[in-house]
């Protein structure tokens, strides 16, 4: 298997081909399929064993795994109640998917950092004949900002129809006119609307970004983290691997549990007057 399997010259050139994603398409249409195949199967294993415990259920003394996903479902479901103010049968699994999606992605940043890379190019190279060089397989979908990005949009776009939803499309688009500055008077309504349009749209901005930005450079910071101490000798990796993945597993689910809360929070003010 060696000769199937890239071996870096340096530290530096090991880093930059583990953070290099398998992707095809070139400048705006560059797709990383990495992410892609990654975030997918893990949402569906997810799926799986949550509609596989569903099924299971039963009323009597529930076994572990019942027991543990019953505690994320109540978890889950006192947040949505204590935070989210309106009614909608969207927020509570909008909020237990993107929380228990984001933990998932998360952790497979405990596989050992070469393990499911050297695995990629002793397919690609066994089955396809590629150049081992040229093969790439970054495990982490949350650690890339294309994956992140499209989250927060996804659920900017989720409180948008919860605001259309709740106020009507009248109330809505008279909302992005006349809030945060309210005026009285027809003209200083209509003089301070491109303003409050404007404030509205850095609003919107402002939370997608914050979303993206703050789970992707935590997992991109871990998973560097990682590959430092991937790169140490074998004693090191133990002395220094184990007490920083005990520490990792509490960022893991803190980035999931922060992700869920705003949109949460986004969506409870979607439906709110200002």
């Amino acid at each position: 298997m060696s000769e199937h399997v890239y071996a870096p010259a340096n530290p530096t050139e090991y880093i930059q081909h583990h953070l290099h994603n398998w992707k095809v398409g070139e400048g705006f249409w560059t797709f990383h399929l990495d992410t892609f195949w990654v975030a997918l199967i893990v949402g569906f294993l997810f799926v799986g064993l949550f509609a596989l415990v569903a099924r299971r259920a039963t009323s009597g003394v529930p076994g572990r795994l019942q027991n543990m996903v019953e505690m994320i479902v109540g978890m889950v479901d006192d947040q949505v109640k204590s935070t989210f103010h309106g009614r909608s049968r969207m927020v509570g699994p909008l909020a237990l998917t993107v929380f228990m999606w984001i933990v998932v992605m998360n952790s497979m940043d405990f596989f050992p950092v070469d393990f499911l890379p050297k695995i990629a190019q002793w397919f690609a190279v066994s089955f396809f004949g590629a150049d081992p060089h040229h093969v790439y397989m970054r495990v982490v979908p949350t650690a890339d900002i294309n994956q992140t990005l499209a989250m927060s949009l996804t659920v900017i776009i989720c409180t948008v129809g919860l605001g259309i939803s709740a106020k009507g499309p009248v109330g809505f688009v008279k909302e992005i006119f006349t809030a945060p500055f309210h005026a009285h008077g027809v003209g200083m309504m209509i003089a301070l609307a491109p303003i409050n349009f404007f404030m509205q749209m850095v609003e919107y901005l402002s939370k997608t970004l914050s979303l993206a930005m703050r789970l992707a450079g935590n997992m991109f910071a871990g998973e560097l983290v990682f590959m430092l101490i991937a790169l140490m000798p074998w004693w090191a990796q133990w002395v220094g691997g184990a007490p920083w993945a005990i520490f990792h597993i509490l960022i893991v689910i803190l980035q999931a549990y922060i992700f869920m809360m705003l949109t949460i929070v986004y969506c409870s003010l979607a439906v709110e007057e200002h």
